[in-house]
């Protein structure tokens, strides 16, 4: 059986995702969901009773590195860029301003 979608079911659709769509996008949408779903039909007939389901899309794996202790930067020469500090922590001017 070939699944369809009529524009009753797109309205209904569109207002659920809170899409205003014009006239000419409903055509649209309308063309290529029936165009997906006519696909996903074809995709249904195939035989995959010997297909293994995937569990990822890539071979890849993440390569973790070992944690290494290393000199923090702002204790050292990042610092003189910073000509103000209060209490261990780097003082910097206001970026924002108060319009009240």
């Amino acid at each position: 059986m070939a699944a369809s979608i009529n524009k009753k079911e797109l309205l209904h659709l569109a207002k659920l995702a809170r899409l205003n769509l014009s006239e000419r996008e409903e055509v649209k949408l309308l063309d290529d969901l029936k165009e997906i779903l006519e696909y996903v039909t074809k995709l249904n007939e195939l035989d995959t009773s010997d297909v293994e389901p995937m569990t990822g899309g890539t071979e890849l794996t993440n390569i973790f590195r070992e944690d290494q202790e290393r000199q923090d930067t702002l204790r050292g020469q990042g610092r003189e860029a910073f000509p103000e500090s209060k209490e261990g922590s780097l003082s910097v001017p206001k970026v924002l301003k108060n319009n009240d």
